[in-house]
């Protein structure tokens, strides 16, 4: 199948180029054209406010009249943008005259070259089009594309043209030259002006770019919180990343479908803890990430929840920065954020809570050392993480600094993915309620009395869900 249009960028830096029409679709052809530096006339009656406002700033030149035959000649290109279909027909069979292109708004059979969708991260400019078919179609895809495509691409573009004659000179074989660019783009460079780490950027590029330089460099450490367990959670950078790393260290929160979307080929580590049983502890973790990063690895130390929220990641990049292991943190959805979200739970709310706290329940020696004090003070939401084997505890310590018995309490078993069940309660009746039907870890604990909003606000339901009652347990 052949191709209707062929794709070409055109120069019309300082180029005269003729818009006829003054809506709200003539503004946005004219503020397309104002980007790539064109000189623009804008030949209609009336403008649209935006327009109006270019004109008297003299960023466009307005002909407040109907187009005339005349206006054609001398231009680069022009667009027929008004509501009249005759008038535009007529400005593009003129333009076919003078064989100058032409694109007419609605009406693609009277197109000489069509406007793709773009997405622009100059000087890096990605072009989206469907020919005559859908372009609404190209504003979806384009849609898509803005939300992988970092900002930072445009940054690395302008990086990129900085140093192309040195690259050149400095290899003259052009399968050297990719072999350059390639290490370049898809690694530290790369991720450097992604961080906003400009000049670390540049000190890289001059190291790869000396003649001693070795073909493997110190690797990098990208500590990235997986969320809570929905993949759709995931930032983009996360996403990223997770494509590029060679070496995935995992602990044990990290969903298996997020798992999935690591390199196929990418190494695994597993270093997960759990209650009474570390498959790695702490110390060798820490040591683990340093020595995979200075044989040259790009290492994704995938962390469930957000990294600094309970989860050790301060630790680990105090290592990283101590040995000079080059490093960048992605933050995640934490499981309290997830998990409230996803069992129609607000943290904050003005009727019920005006602060709310994230503490640890892990049990040490039997005894959880908090400050209860703290912990029973009224109009507030205290989230527990890892509290499910001390529970009794919990409530027996709310309860005993004057929490009432009453007070709302849920837990959350695997939340945000399709095995989340909600046990909801008040400190009086939640013990017994979990020794009848014990949920299993993960499972975060929300005490306060904004649980109370969740039979109203409740929006999520897993698809493997049964009726209430069941799986989700509501007791008052």
């Amino acid at each position: 199948m052949t191709m209707e249009f062929l794709p070409i960028f055109q120069d019309v830096r300082d180029k005269p180029c003729l818009v006829v029409g003054g809506g709200v679709t003539a503004a946005r052809k004219v503020g397309s054209l104002l980007r790539a530096g064109a000189a623009v006339t804008v030949v209609a009656p009336d403008l649209d406010d935006s327009l109006r406002d270019r004109a008297a700033a003299g960023a466009v030149r307005h002909l407040a009249r109907r187009f005339e035959s005349g206006d054609i000649e001398g231009n680069r290109l022009v667009i027929a943008a008004t509501d009249d279909r005759g008038v535009n027909r007529r400005v593009a069979e003129l333009a076919r005259e003078y064989d100058i292109p032409v694109n007419v708004i609605d009406d693609p059979d009277a197109c000489t070259f069509l406007l793709p969708s773009i997405v622009d991260r100059s000087p890096v400019v990605v072009a989206i089009s469907t020919g005559k078919a859908s372009p609404v179609l190209a504003r979806l895809l384009r849609t898509r594309l803005e939300s992988i495509i970092p900002a930072g691409y445009g940054r690395l573009g302008e990086l990129c043209a900085r140093y192309r004659d040195r690259v050149k000179e400095r290899f003259s074989a052009l399968p050297d030259r990719r072999r350059f660019w390639d290490r370049v783009l898809e690694g530290a460079v790369a991720e450097r002006i992604f961080a906003g780490q400009f000049a670390e950027a540049e000190a890289v590029i001059e190291r790869e770019l000396a003649h001693d330089a070795l073909e493997s460099d110190m690797g990098e450490v990208y500590l990235v919180g997986a969320g809570p367990g929905d993949p759709d959670l995931l930032t983009f950078r996360a996403l990223r990343l997770m494509q590029q790393a060679d070496v995935v260290v995992y602990d044990r929160l990290v969903a298996e479908p997020i798992l999935e979307m690591t390199r196929r080929d990418a190494r695994r580590i597993y270093v997960g803890k759990q209650r009474n049983h570390h498959a790695m502890r702490q110390e060798e973790i820490n040591r683990l990430l340093a020595d995979l990063a200075k044989d040259g690895h790009r290492v994704l130390r995938l962390k469930g929840g957000d990294p600094f929220i309970f989860g050790r990641g301060g630790e680990e990049i105090d290592t990283l920065a101590a040995e000079g292991v080059p490093f960048q943190v992605v933050p995640g959805i934490t499981a309290a954020a997830g998990c409230a979200s996803y069992t129609g739970i607000p943290l904050t709310h003005r009727d019920y809570a005006q602060s709310v706290t994230f503490v640890t329940g892990h049990l040490k020696d039997g005894t959880m050392n908090l400050n209860w004090g703290a912990l029973a003070q009224p109009s507030q939401t205290v989230v527990f993480y890892m509290g499910l084997a001390g529970l009794p505890i919990i409530v027996d310590q709310l309860i005993s600094h004057g929490v009432s018995p009453q007070m709302p309490i849920a837990l959350i078993q695997q939340g945000t993915t399709h095995l989340q069940r909600v046990y909801s309660g008040t400190l009086e009746t939640i013990v017994d309620l979990v020794e009848a039907d014990p949920p299993q870890p993960p499972t975060l604990i929300i005490v306060g009395e904004v649980v109370k909003l969740r039979e109203k606000l409740s929006w999520f339901r897993p698809p493997d869900e049964p009726q209430l009652g069941a799986t989700t347990r509501l007791v008052s």
